[in-house]
């Protein structure tokens, strides 16, 4: 065979080689790309769902029990900082105005599933428990504006207000160590004088909430249960 008749085999291979060589790669960049978006979707799923159980450094007393919720004893309980300003829907609420209630604060996000799977249970303890010298707050974080979160209320019902708190500076203000500002969805109950005396930085069943709340319920004296 002369040489010119084997210059186009050996260009033939050539580029068979290079087409190989090529698609070996773009699998590679496939897989690769994959791995990238199956890490950030387990994050985002991370960040929104969990914070775990503690929340940084900070000596506040809690003692976390094996359901995820912490207390902390009286005596021992840090004091919840200013939570005021507007709320979703435009008005205007003050933490402080509640002194003498027992409230349930709710961290939440329209943009978060498991704050959407508990929102119907927040409603429906809210209920059965506000003529008992109970008041629910939520504060409404990371939406950018108050459209969604005004849609989130209408959807699931909820009456009681919300703070509107997009940045995130409200959670900021709690001592360090009370609340995880990246665990979203989290509960704090906040006792009748004013302090922090329970939490959990997840997701709550409806049958958790009335757990995490049942100790700080006024008996008949008027007195909080112990």
């Amino acid at each position: 065979m002369s040489a010119a008749s084997r210059a186009p085999l050996r260009s033939i291979r050539t580029n068979r080689i290079a087409d190989r060589t090529a698609d070996a790669r773009v699998r590679v960049r496939s897989r690769a790309a994959l791995a990238v978006g199956a890490a950030a979707a387990a994050l985002l799923v991370s960040a929104c769902s969990s914070g775990g159980t503690s929340g940084g450094g900070g000596q506040t007393g809690f003692i976390t029990g094996s359901d995820g919720i912490a207390t902390a004893k009286e005596g021992e309980r840090a004091d919840a900082p200013d939570l005021s300003g507007e709320t979703v829907d435009g008005g205007q609420v003050d933490v402080a105005d509640y002194k003498g209630k027992v409230v349930v604060l709710n961290v939440w996000g329209s943009w978060c599933p498991p704050c959407r799977a508990e929102a119907k249970n927040f409603e429906k303890v809210y209920q059965d428990v506000k003529d008992q010298g109970v008041q629910f707050v939520g504060i409404n974080t990371r939406d950018t504006s108050t459209g969604p979160a005004r849609a989130f209320e209408k959807d699931y019902g909820l009456t009681y207000p919300s703070l509107y708190d997009p940045a995130g500076k409200l959670m900021l203000r709690f001592e360090k160590g009370t609340l995880n500002p990246q665990a979203v969805p989290s509960t704090l109950i906040i006792d009748r004088e004013g302090k922090v005396a329970a939490r959990t930085l997840q997701g709550l069943s409806e049958e958790r909430l009335r757990k995490m709340l049942a100790p700080y319920l006024a008996d008949d004296s008027g007195k909080s249960e112990k």
